[in-house]
């Protein structure tokens, strides 16, 4: 049977009671399935503020929570910085780094994402890697580049140790939040060049056993069954169809269906 994550980024787009009931409706559609549907991994990446509320709505259900980011210190002089043991804390098992609003708004870089691998997995959480080419690197031909590039800087040196894992997210930047997704085709052709790459810089069974990569990039539940059909896809992270908890039930169940064979 194969698994999946299908992983969702509110980003900043709701507050605290509004998560709260976004994660109230998303255990109520989903428990019963989430548990009899293991093979299915469902989180929710709500804002910093708002994850107490959404942790006290999950706790003992089939569905976990993740940060949107963290720093990868773990205390010191870091103004609104939040570190990975706080997240960890506040009951989080995954954490994005990396994300594509990032690297363009904030500056993000990937020296910086490497560094944050390496805290998460120091302490026990999931990192969700994100990489992917702007549009003028993709027209210009150095899209494979670009990933292997980024694929390189970020984890040379962070392999996963003992049950560590490591999530990679495909989102091509340039197509994050206008509602129009690459072809499955086009994003399983991509996730196999990064399964190559990972193959040429960690033993094989440390790749198939802690690896896994998931497709980020206006993902809904209309094409979700696209996605994953493709046997390198292993899971979607999904950003504003993750606003409905009704929509975003559907592409885990879309998920359910399709591990099930």
């Amino acid at each position: 049977m194969r698994r999946f994550f299908v992983i969702a980024n509110w980003k900043m787009q709701v507050e605290a009671e509004e998560a709260r009931e976004l994660a109230r409706e998303t255990v109520r559609l989903w428990a019963a399935q989430g548990a009899a549907n293991p093979a299915v991994t469902v989180a929710v990446c709500p804002p910093f503020a708002s994850l107490d509320e959404v942790r006290e709505e999950i706790s003992g259900t089939p569905v976990s929570m993740g940060g949107q980011d963290c720093f990868w210190e773990s205390r010191g002089a870091y103004t609104g910085e939040v570190s990975v043991m706080s997240l960890k804390d506040a009951g989080c098992r995954f954490c994005l780094v990396g994300h594509s609003e990032r690297r363009e708004y904030l500056g993000e870089t990937d020296g910086m994402v490497r560094k944050k691998v390496r805290a998460l997995l120091d302490t026990g959480l999931i990192p969700v890697v994100c990489i992917g080419e702007t549009r003028e690197e993709r027209e210009s031909g150095r899209r494979d580049a670009v990933v292997i590039g980024q694929l390189k800087a970020i984890l040379e040196g962070n392999r996963p140790i003992g049950s560590q894992e490591v999530i990679v997210a495909y989102e091509p930047r340039w197509v994050i939040g206008t509602g129009q997704a690459v072809s499955p085709e086009d994003a399983a052709s991509m996730h196999q060049l990064i399964y190559d790459t990972l193959e040429g810089m960690f033993p094989s069974d440390t790749v198939e056993r802690q690896f896994s990569v998931i497709y980020g990039g206006s993902a809904d539940a209309e094409n979700i069954g696209g996605f994953l059909r493709m046997p390198v896809i292993d899971g979607c992270l999904v950003g504003k169809a993750a606003l409905s908890a009704k929509g975003f039930v559907r592409m885990a169940e879309a998920a359910a269906d399709i591990a099930k064979g």
